[in-house]
């Protein structure tokens, strides 16, 4: 059986991208997506909770990226290991080096032992070796996903202690009814620098430059890729 399984981390963002890019990869999946619109660790999430004690053993998990099933490196490590070792295949659409078939894949390619005693412990060394290799590459996936977060974070926090100390007011004032900027600049922007549009920069630096909110920078997004 397969599922898909989508997260946001605040109820103000959207699954439907998440939800788009697995079904349009495993069509099978559309009547079996469980939607999480939760922040917390993967064992705090409900949906997650329901999903894992239907999976059964050659159950498949699709996920759109490595960074829904886990931003916690040791955690989402420790996850994987213990989903595969029950048997259970996960991919990852955005990051399919690290699909438990490819990990399964470089495990089988250890070299069997000759009987012979001299050859034979730098033979098991050898395939340790290759097991590790292939661990690390798990573990570069979840602390990657986990750092992208920490800089996030740390990028917000000093835009709003920037901000105040310019005395720019931080949200929208009781009574005062929200202005919308133009857009036009930020559409500029993203355009020009997205590595979605041919650009070098990533989500994150663009969402800085253009300074606006991550909800806001992938509506635009959106619309610039719609209209292509």
């Amino acid at each position: 059986m397969k599922y898909g399984y989508c997260r946001i981390s605040t109820p103000k963002q959207s699954l439907d991208r998440q939800e788009r890019n697995i079904i349009s990869a495993y069509p099978e999946t559309k009547n079996y997506i469980y939607r999480e619109v939760y922040t917390g660790t993967t064992f705090d999430r409900p949906e997650w909770k329901k999903l894992r004690k239907r999976l059964n053993t050659g159950d498949t998990v699709i996920f759109d990226s490595v960074s829904r099933m886990s931003r916690n490196a040791d955690e989402g490590i420790n996850l994987y290991m213990e989903l595969y070792q029950q048997g259970i295949e996960l991919v990852f659409l955005k990051e399919p080096h690290i699909n438990t078939s490819t990990y399964r894949k470089a495990l089988s390619r250890s070299i069997q032992t000759i009987g012979n005693k001299y050859a034979d412990p730098y033979i098991k060394a050898t395939n340790e070796i290759l097991m590790l290799l292939a661990e690390d590459q798990i573990r570069l996936a979840f602390e990657q996903s986990e750092k992208e977060v920490s800089v996030l974070r740390e990028l917000t926090r000093e835009g709003i202690k920037t901000a105040r100390l310019n005395g720019k007011q931080i949200g929208q004032k009781k009574g005062k009814k929200l202005v919308v900027k133009k857009k036009a600049p930020a559409l500029n922007v993203i355009r020009k620098h997205c590595k979605a549009f041919g650009g070098t920069l990533t989500d994150e630096e663009c969402m800085k430059i253009a300074g606006i909110s991550r909800g806001t920078y992938f509506k635009y997004k959106k619309e610039l890729l719609q209209g292509e």
